[in-house]
Order: C-alpha cells, then structure tokens, then sequence
C-alpha cells in the first residue's frame, strides 16, 4: 500500500532522477509495483463520463448494535431493548435510535438494511472482510476490497489516486487475519493510498507522497540497510521485463505523487474553522471532511475507518468489560461522534449536488447480541444487522428487510453482504459478475451467480 506518512516536506529538485524515484517507491514497501492511478490515469479521463458514480464508504470499526442505531425495538423486553427510545426519522415509519437525532434528519436520502447476516465466524477480521470485498478469506486467498474493484476497473481521473483509505488501515481486532482492505490477488499497484496519520491533530499537515530527504539519526543506521537491500532491488528489477512498463509510465507517476492537486485534496487547512466544528474536530469528524474534499477532487472510492483498533479505547465494541466499551460510553462519545460528522457530510453532499453522484454507505463488521450482557454490554452477532445506504442511484427513504423481535435474526428479505458489495459495484457502475485476474478466475462478489444487487434500491 502507498502510505501518505511522511513527518516532513519534501522539496523535488530538478535533478530528480529515474533511479531517485525508484528508492522512493521502494523505501516504503520494499516493492517496486505502483498504484494503478499510475499507469492508467490518461486512459481513465477519457472514461470519466457523466455516469461515473462516486463512494464515500464509512467503516464503522468494532460493530455497531443495530438496537442502538437503525434498529431500535422498543416494545421488546427491557434486557433487548436497552435504554434508549426510538425517534421519528423525516420518512414516515422509519426509527431510529434517540442518540442518532441529527442522522435522523437525513432519512429522505438513506434507505435501511435492517436484515444483513452472515453465517461465518463472529470475529471481527472476519467481518472486516466480508463487508468490504463480499467475501470471506479463505484457503490463503485474499479477495479484493471493493475500492481495489473500483480501481482496477476504472482507474484515476487524472492526477488524484482513484482510492483512499482515512485515516488508518485497521490494526489488531483480535484476529490475525486480513482486514479486507487491500487489493488482495489483484495486486499492490490496486492498493489504496493511505493518509496513516490523524488528520484531527493541532497543526495538522498533509503529509506528502514521497519519503522525506532527511530522516534522525536514530533511523539513519537501518535506513542505510534499507538503502542497501533497495540498491539490489532496483538492480535486479532493471534487468525485469516490467521495467520497460515502469519506464514508459514513469513520468505519468512522478506527475501523480508530486502533483499539488493531490497535495491540496488532503489539506484541511483549506477548510473554514466553522467547517471543521460543523464536522467535529476528531479523527472520524476530520476524515470524513477529508473524504469530501478527495471526492470533490476526483477521487473515486475514500474508505473512512472511524477506528484503527477495538482495544482500550472508545469504540463500537460494547462488551461492557475493559478493554472495551458499555453502552453509556458509546452513547456520550461513539454515537455523537458519528452523528454529527455524517450529518454534515451528508449536508454538504446534498448542497454542492455531489450527493447525486456519490454513494455513501455506513456499515460495522456485524451486528450485537439482542440480550445485554452481565457487563452492561453486548456481543458480537452476525446473525442480523443494519447498513445504510444512499447517494448516488441509491433510492432513499426506505427500510429493506426486517428482524425478528428480538433483533436476533432476518424476519423478513435475508441479505448476505455479497448482495450489499454487488449493490455497492451496481451503484458504481460496475458489473458484479466481470471475471478478475485471480485465483480461478473469480468473479465479484461471490462465485455464486444468483447474488444479485438489491433491486429495491436502485
């Protein structure tokens, strides 16, 4: 993956070399593939018709309680239906939670999946998986985050990277498992750029595309290895087939990573204080501010992690027990946390005319259990729970599906997430069922050809 964490400015000077260049996009991930932004950003323009739809794909890491969020039940017993009392939405017959007030308002322009399952394991890497590529790891075979998809198929409309992933890849979950959100057997040139820093830090500067000139001298030793170990990459990589590839595609790279468009896109400093505050000044808040000035720029997928980790900190987790969350904290912190910051991007979406464009989509790994537990918290549970969609060709104001009473489980139209990526590839314009160039061909999301879109929402 090419991260964005360099601490400090680079200045390109005209000396700057083939070979220059190779040491940065080596020094990072000790590979020498490059993101396909860079080979295909000419052709893509061309591609880049008024059809071209937009993903702003908000991961809401460590799983929300969908009784907590878009699937309140109140009339179940008060150990399910917890402390919380469901609010009128602006769509008649659409509830939501109480402590999601300002989401509420924008319900017209969103339409509830209250019956996604899945039938796998209840751990998290798991769910990171299958919510992001529609499929689940298996038989050492990395299936490609649906970004990568995006990528791969469309390219980058000009100097932007076609995708980006804020503010950090997800860490430990508890799993040692792939999170989902590489390009998996597509490739690293299909890998995401990476911001790798918390855009929500006083001072905040975008950090640039290639390594820093100067590094302290407690790194220079194992740097210098480094150095050593890339001198022989690049040696043996000249000699490779693919360097005549990267030779007629380099100044179209060097364009990209140097490019102060690309540059600007991430730079918040940009954006009025009373912007930052509608947003709210976090690490979600900030990222999804981010988000839509990389959409305004042309890129044309932006995941937004809201967290890196599940432990020792406040999250979506709700075990109730340390090192995780109970419901009272996610409802002071998590949950106003992501109100307000979707809010607002769903308000400047929807007054710059984006919102027609741009498909937003806010889902966790899986849902919670409907009893609380001992702890004062919930579970994990794939047995049922609620993603939001809308933006885009997506239809809003609607409910799709139900749970049961006791939001334990689908009551009504069961939907997999392999329905929900094809509904997202649909949405993009992408055909679902394209073979890729991967292990046996595979096609997306599933190897089963029935997995359709959900009609109702497109």
């Amino acid at each position: 993956m090419l991260r964005l964490d360099a601490p400090r400015a680079v200045r390109f000077c005209d000396g700057a070399s083939r070979r220059d260049f190779l040491y940065a996009g080596a020094i990072a991930p000790l590979g020498l593939a490059l993101p396909h932004a860079m080979r295909s950003a000419q052709a893509a323009e061309a591609k880049a018709k008024d059809s071209d739809v937009n993903c702003i794909f908000l991961f809401l890491v460590g799983a929300p309680s969908q009784l907590e969020t878009f699937d309140p039940k109140p009339k179940a017993p008060a150990e399910v239906r917890g402390p919380f009392q469901p609010i009128n939405t602006t769509v008649p017959g659409m509830q939501i939670s109480e402590i999601l007030p300002k989401t509420a308002k924008h319900a017209k322009n969103y339409s509830l999946i209250r019956s996604v399952y899945y039938a796998g394991t209840a751990v998290h890497d798991v769910g990171h998986q299958v919510m992001q590529t529609g499929r689940i790891f298996s038989g050492g075979t990395e299936h490609p985050h649906m970004g990568s998809v995006h990528s791969f198929m469309k390219g980058a409309r000009g100097e932007v990277p076609p995708y980006v992933l804020l503010p950090k890849p997800i860490g430990r979950t508890g799993g040692n498992l792939p999170h989902g959100h590489s390009a998996g057997y597509l490739g690293k040139q299909f890998d995401p750029f990476i911001l790798n820093a918390d855009p929500s830090v006083p001072n905040f500067k975008v950090p640039d595309l290639l390594p820093p000139e100067y590094i302290t001298e407690d790194r220079a030793q194992r740097r210098q290895k480094l150095r050593d170990a890339v001198e022989g990459a690049i040696t043996t990589f000249e000699k490779n087939a693919e360097a005549k590839q990267l030779d007629d595609n380099f100044q179209l790279a060097f364009k990209l990573m140097s490019s102060v468009k690309a540059r600007e896109a991430f730079d918040l400093s940009k954006e009025p204080e009373k912007t930052k505050e509608r947003y709210g000044k976090t690490r979600f808040g900030m990222s999804c501010l981010m988000a839509r000035r990389l959409i305004e720029a042309g890129v044309r997928f932006v995941t937004v992690n809201m967290f890196e980790t599940v432990f020792d900190e406040v999250t979506w987790d709700i075990h109730g027990s340390k090192p995780f969350t109970d419901i009272t904290e996610m409802s002071k912190q998590v949950a106003p946390n992501f109100d307000q910051a979707f809010s607002a991007l769903m308000d400047d979406l929807t007054q710059s005319g984006l919102l027609k464009t741009t498909m937003v989509v806010a889902t966790g790994e899986f849902g919670r259990t409907p009893k609380i537990n001992p702890a004062g918290g919930r579970d994990h549970h794939p047995g049922v729970w609620s993603v939001l969609m809308g933006g885009g060709p997506i239809k809003g104001g609607q409910i799709i599906g139900e749970s049961d009473e006791l939001a334990h489980a689908p009551k009504t139209r069961p939907i997999v997430p392999a329905e929900v990526a094809a509904t997202v590839f649909r949405g993009l314009g992408l055909d679902h069922h394209k073979e890729l160039p991967g292990p046996q061909g595979r096609p997306i999301p599933a190897t089963d050809y029935n997995i359709k879109p959900i009609q109702e929402l497109l």
